[in-house]
């Protein structure tokens, strides 16, 4: 079972993955999140800046420099030179916003994790943002929901 995942050798001591011989490809993943929070704590971010400033801009910036940082964050993550990391809101219902990073790069391996990481901080930056007038937020759902570049290949989640 050890051998399967990546990030343990034959002993089951956790390791950096060798990427060294992987050929440079365009690689991009994004990654989806929700906060739910109280309906008026909604409408009070969609109407414009709080006494913190912008929820949505500053979250934004959030989950860019969070996925800049990401193999600071996740032990054996390789360092990687991102090309663009792009955040977007959508507010599907009342009462919940959805993120969405797409990062892309040109590299050896991938950047789910990147994707992951900068919804993850935009999700806990309007955490951050708004705990003072909605303690009952909760974040969840976080996922890749597609990636391209590599030899795995394509991912869309759900196509089967």
């Amino acid at each position: 079972m050890m051998s399967e995942l990546t990030h343990f050798d034959a002993d089951g001591a956790s390791r950096m993955v060798d990427v060294g011989q992987k050929p440079v490809t365009a690689r991009m993943a994004r990654a989806t999140g929700l906060v739910r929070m109280q309906v008026a704590t909604w409408k009070r971010i969609r109407s414009g800046p709080t006494a913190k400033g912008d929820v949505f801009e500053v979250a934004r910036l959030a989950g860019i420099m969070a996925a800049k940082k990401t193999a600071e964050l996740i032990p054996l993550c390789h360092p990687l030179p991102l090309d663009s990391v792009e955040i977007a809101f959508a507010q599907p219902q009342a009462g919940t916003v959805e993120i969405s990073a797409t990062v892309r790069c040109t590299a050896r391996t991938g950047v789910e994790m990147e994707a992951l990481v900068a919804v993850s901080a935009a999700a806990l930056t309007i955490y951050d943002m708004v705990k003072a007038i909605d303690k009952d937020l909760v974040i969840g759902e976080i996922r890749l929901e597609e990636k391209s570049g590599g030899r795995s290949g394509h991912y869309v989640r759900g196509a089967g």
